[in-house]
């Protein structure tokens, strides 16, 4: 860390990329969850693959996963890792689809970034694939909901401790 305490600054204040080459590999996952907010009639022909575009969860799924294999490129100071897997699932509710989205890897720094950018790349293909017939739905609640591995080990955010009843 710099004096000012920042890790993505160094002693002049420019962003620099934390160097994690001295720590060793350790096994790491994330679970990230965010919901897409619709229709009722909207999350009925997703449920019931009535969507023009296709199946819906299908692409999303494959984007997720895309998605995942594809953070550094997108966040600047993000590390290039070797991911192991990537789970990509959806609970469908009566006005919504949440996703879930979960990284695994064996690597020197953790994979929440992963996680978020698979699970809101998957939302924001819900979004593209259902927006014919509903341009009112919203994306929101993204958020970290379990990290396991590295110096800090597991933390689990408070409430609802797996996706209930997902769709695969």
């Amino acid at each position: 860390m710099t004096d000012s305490g920042l890790t993505h600054l160094d002693p002049l204040g420019r962003a620099r990329m934390v160097d994690v080459t001295p720590k060793d590999p350790t096994h790491r996952r994330a679970v990230a969850r965010c919901k897409v907010n619709m229709l009722p009639e909207t999350t009925a022909k997703v449920a019931t693959n009535a969507i023009n575009k296709g199946d819906v969860l299908g692409a999303a799924r494959i984007a997720g996963i895309q998605a995942a294999k594809r953070t550094s490129d997108l966040i600047p100071l993000c590390h290039p890792l070797l991911v192991g897997a990537v789970y990509v699932n959806f609970l469908l509710g009566d006005d919504y689809v949440e996703v879930e989205a979960q990284v695994e890897t064996v690597d020197r720094t953790g994979v929440e970034m992963e996680a978020m950018t698979a699970c809101s790349v998957a939302a924001l293909t819900i979004y593209d694939m259902c927006k014919s017939v509903d341009r009112s739905m919203v994306i929101g609640d993204l958020a970290l909901w379990e990290k396991v591995g590295g110096r800090s080990g597991m933390w689990k955010r408070p409430g609802r401790d797996e996706l209930a009843d997902p769709i695969f």
